[in-house]
């Protein structure tokens, strides 16, 4: 007779009788989680590790405080850390659309952007004040007068060349002009066509020759104003370059130890000194004064990529949205009279370029869910520098004159989290992970429960509460806690590490204690938070229970029934699970060993469903046609089901229906059974054995306890229990039953009532069992197919 199990085994209580405290504030707060020292030390091993390639994925399932856990760890690393360089865009002045990059001490590149714009707006002062005085002033006119003199000698000599041959040298606006005279009188044209054609011919003579002579010394002029230009633009040149080299000396001096910054200072000069004429051009206007903010000037900007003046140490950065620009930097554009235009000043950072130089975090689902994140990120880590490029130019969509910033040499490390699903199928399908992603930190999800143990999940459940400033937690408010993270973890045996479920847990009893205005957490307010949760997520849970009370859908729960088993399954609604029952049935015929799974013929069954079947119908030819042909046609289905059916839990039901039509043995309905069974018919564990228990146990309440009421479990899962109170209750006065077994024959003796048999040494069971009677049923079909067959032969 198998006994059903003790009350004492259905709840796995905390027990604190070892460790004195009253309340958490009792309770030394941890300085480290627990239960994840594999995790900690592959984080330390990759950030610590300085070769290429031993970059870091985080892998675990949400709410196990990954992120959390990375940045302490990276934290703890990073403390005391030198602190990475600036980065700054400047101007080519050489190609404008190719901006230099400036690698400068973190701090730097905000005093010199400072000291920048302060020279500009001096210059924009002190350049026109320069051209204004009188050392230029004087200098220039001297240049015109030499100009101007060789241009009177010329004149003056041809005038009086001019005047001998009666030809008078007249200087207009436009230039010179050469007029016939006679006796001192400059003649008209009139005058000069009344003249004797002989006169009239050698003043014309005299006047060609003249204006070969005026020809000759005008192709002197244009020499003599390009010398003036010059010596104008030299003395312009040295104006500037002696006002500009006063303030940029100063410059030099306070960067003397910056060799970057003193060439970038000497190509500015250079640029300033051959293009000064916006600082002149815009003094002599009436224009509102000028500041370095003006567009003209953009080209002497510091236009700071990363500003790391103020990071304590090597720079954590956690980036939420990996899309390509966010990642890679990019270049942004300003409308101006219907065009775009850009320069170096709008070229932005990426979240790469602020974590050179120490630790990018990223989401792995989101980086291979924005288009070129993924690729661009393994191209970066594989060229160890950035290149800033639209992802228009990429794809060729845009044909216009963009920028080609300097690349950004990078020294970083990088962590993706992601589940272990993604993880081992990047690794499978994109070989490129393995080279640069050589480290796996893998969370653990529970933590072994041992009296030790339990005290230490105290203490980070007193960590949690303090860290967060929640009220204090009373004993039994943590022991409570415990058994719940039992619950969760699936094992009586493990606490949960979902430290998302545990936080929302702790933050939710604080409301019921703050509903209750005490200052303390108790135990009635955990379990009120708990009930709660169920409560707001049970409305699917109370309808499907209230179809079965009603009988929409059947499930009996008390008589016997020929071939039909009430199997149990769970339900995951998503982060709520429950447990409900479900009719089995089967019929049996005389046939040819093939047993017929409706829910595959028609679809609505799993893979892992379908093993299932095959593995009973395995057990079934096994043990009962070792010496003759299973002489029986077999179907199963899952009734009122009309979604999709996985996995393998309810095989041992599925067989348990089976025999029963086979061996015509009633089954009694008072009983639900799980579990899977192998080839041998041993019953082997599976998962949420205790949603299932507690699922047709509201169903049997509902319609009143008996006390020949209970569940067939595996006895694998013995150790998994964590059955709500009322269960237990149940069990301890008789009226429910939790039994475990180790084999089907052991969960057909619940089932049936009647003992299993062993066989003789002929092979035949005793009479009144369960297999005698499936024996005897398999030989009359059996006995009837050879008569059939006989039959069959003899009309032939």
């Amino acid at each position: 007779m198998i006994e059903p199990l003790a009350p004492s085994l259905l709840y796995q209580s905390c027990d604190f009788e070892q460790h004195d405290f009253e309340t958490t504030a009792d309770l030394e707060y941890l300085s480290e989680t627990i239960g994840q020292e594999r995790a900690l030390s592959a984080i330390d091993f990759a950030v610590g590790m300085p070769h290429d390639g031993f970059n870091l994925f985080v892998m675990g399932s949400a709410g196990l405080g990954r992120h959390t856990l990375v940045r302490a760890a990276l934290k703890k690393e990073t403390e005391g850390a030198t602190r990475p360089p600036d980065l700054c865009y400047i101007a080519n002045f050489q190609h404008p659309h190719s901006p230099n990059m400036l690698a400068l001490p973190a701090g730097t590149g905000r005093r010199l952007r400072t000291d920048m714009q302060q020279l500009i707006d001096d210059l924009i002062t002190a350049i026109p004040a320069a051209f204004e005085g009188d050392e230029y002033r004087r200098r220039a006119k001297e240049a015109a007068d030499r100009f101007n003199k060789k241009q009177d000698d010329v004149a003056r000599e041809l005038g009086l060349k001019a005047e001998q041959r009666n030809i008078v040298l007249v200087r207009g606006p436009s230039g010179f002009t050469l007029t016939p005279q006679k006796d001192g009188k400059v003649l008209t044209s009139e005058e000069f066509d009344r003249l004797p054609e002989k006169e009239q011919d050698a003043l014309t003579e005299v006047l060609e020759e003249m204006k070969e002579d005026l020809k000759e010394s005008m192709r002197l002029l244009p020499g003599w104003q390009q010398e003036m230009r010059q010596e104008i633009k030299e003395l312009d040149r040295e104006t500037t370059a002696l006002t500009v080299g006063q303030y940029i000396g100063e410059l030099e001096k306070k960067y003397q130890e910056y060799r970057e910054i003193l060439r970038y200072l000497a190509e500015v000069k250079e640029d300033i000194i051959e293009n000064v004429s916006p600082f002149r051009q815009f003094e002599a206007s009436d224009e509102k004064a000028l500041t370095s903010e003006d567009k003209a000037f953009i080209r002497y900007r510091i236009n700071i990529l990363v500003d790391n003046s103020e990071t304590p140490g090597a720079p954590i950065i956690f980036e939420s949205n990996p899309t390509y620009q966010n990642l890679m930097g990019r270049i942004e554009h300003i409308a101006s009279f219907g065009t775009l235009r850009t320069d170096f000043t709008l070229i932005k950072a990426g979240a790469l370029h602020r974590a050179n130089g120490g630790y990018l975090v990223l989401d792995a689902e989101k980086v291979l869910s924005n288009p070129f994140a993924w690729e661009g990120l393994k191209r970066v880590l594989n060229s160890k520098e950035i290149r800033i490029e639209s992802l228009e130019r990429q794809l060729s969509l845009v044909s216009t004159i963009s920028l080609e910033p300097q690349p950004v040499a990078v020294d970083l490390k990088v962590v993706l989290v992601g589940s272990r699903l993604l993880y081992y199928l990047l690794k499978q399908y994109d070989p490129e992970l393995g080279l640069l992603f050589k480290v796996a930190a893998d969370f653990s999800e529970e933590f072994p429960r041992e009296r030790d143990n339990e005290f230490l999940y105290a203490r980070l459940i007193a960590t949690l509460q303090h860290r967060d400033g929640l009220r204090e937690i009373s004993r039994d408010g943590v022991a409570r806690i415990i058994e719940y993270s039992a619950r969760q973890a699936d094992d009586g045996e493990k606490l949960s590490l979902h430290m998302g479920t545990l936080m929302e847990l702790l933050q939710e009893a604080n409301y019921r204690a703050q509903e209750r205005e005490s200052s303390l957490v108790q135990k009635q307010d955990v379990q009120s938070a708990i009930e709660a949760r169920a409560y707001r997520a049970g409305q699917l849970q109370e309808q499907l229970q209230e179809q079965i009370i009603r009988g929409t859908v059947s499930i009996d729960t008390s008589g016997v029934q020929l071939a039909q088993v009430n199997g149990l399954t769970v339900i995951t609604l998503g982060g709520y699970r429950f447990g409900t029952a479900m009719r089995i049935s089967a019929t049996a015929r005389m046939g040819t060993g093939q047993v017929i799974d409706i829910e595959r013929e028609t679809e609505q069954g799993g893979p892992i469903h379908s093993k299932g079947v095959l593995i009973l119908t395995s057990y079934l030819g096994a043990h009962y046609a070792k010496h003759q042909p299973l002489s029986v046609t077999a179907s199963l289905v899952f009734e009122q089901t009309y979604g999709m059916v996985e996995g393998d839990s309810a095989s041992a039901a599925e067989l348990c229906t089976l025999l029963s039509a086979m061996g015509d043995i009633p089954i009694r309905q008072s009983l639900a059974i799980t579990g899977s069974i192998n080839q041998h018919g041993q019953i082997q564990a599976i998962g949420g054995v205790c949603q299932k228990i507690e699922g047709f146990f509201e169903i049997c309440k509902a319609r009143g306890l008996t006390g020949e009421q209970g569940v067939i479990i595996p006895e694998a899962n013995v150790k998994d229990l964590m059955l709500h109170r009322d269960v237990v209750a149940a069990a301890e006065a008789g009226e429910f039953s939790i039994y475990a077994v180790d084999h089907v024959e052991r969960a057909m003796e619940l089932l049936t009532g009647l003992p299993v048999g062993r066989p003789d040494a002929e092979g035949l069971y005793p009479v009144g069992t369960v297999n005698h009677r499936i024996q005897l049923r398999l030989a009359e079909w059996s006995a009837l197919q050879r008569q059939y067959s006989s039959h069959d032969l003899a009309g032939d």
